[in-house]
């Protein structure tokens, strides 16, 4: 008589949208990182806590009437990562790892400071702007710019402003077109005080 063997019991696990509380995180001010990185940003740094919600999610496609572009909303999500003026820049490579490491392509996050170039950006703008610029219709990796050039990058899902000095005019002059270009989420690395005054003075 063949036995019948009894039908085995699964037992899936429902797994949701990880969420990670945002009250009461106290971001750690990163240590500078000594000279430029040569070339393109390295391999990401090892996992820190970061502040993401199940919000953190690009836009809502349009309807296929729409163009394809990406489209900034009026109220991009506002995350502020406390950082010095030395360690702004770091804080903003952190951000862009950890939002890489999440899931976030690399196409969806522009990258724009306040004072030095990033060390991606003076590599690539040593090949000439024809290329530099190349490189951001592609849209196909993080682009890396300053605020005086910001002004001609696309909007992106994802915004990371690094608070890294320059004239006192930068940050007044960035963060609110840094938020107008944020489609989903604009992550702020610099001193809270003044990001803050910017910030809520009009953006």
């Amino acid at each position: 008589m063949p036995l019948i063997p009894e039908e085995p019991q699964i037992h899936e696990s429902a797994q949701g949208p990880r969420v990670t509380p945002a009250s009461g995180r106290t971001a750690p001010t990163p240590r500078p990182v000594p000279g430029p990185r040569p070339g393109r940003p390295g391999p990401p740094r090892p996992t820190a806590p970061v502040q993401r919600t199940s919000r953190d999610v690009a836009p809502a496609k349009p309807g296929p009437s729409a163009p394809a572009a990406p489209a900034a909303t009026a109220n991009p999500q506002i995350q502020l990562l406390p950082a010095s003026v030395e360690g702004a820049l770091d804080a903003a490579d952190e951000a862009v790892d950890l939002l890489l490491e999440s899931g976030r392509a690399p196409g969806d996050v522009l990258v724009i400071t306040t004072g030095d170039q990033h060390p991606w950006a003076e590599h690539e703008l040593s090949f000439g702007e024809a290329s530099y610029w190349a490189q951001h219709d592609a849209g196909d990796d993080v682009f890396y710019t300053d605020a005086a050039i910001a002004s001609r990058a696309a909007s992106r899902p994802v915004v990371v402003v690094a608070v890294n000095g320059g004239p006192a005019s930068a940050a007044a002059t960035v963060l609110p077109l840094a938020h107008s270009r944020a489609g989903a989420l604009l992550i702020v690395c610099g001193d809270p005080q003044q990001i803050n005054s910017v910030l809520g003075a009009g953006v």
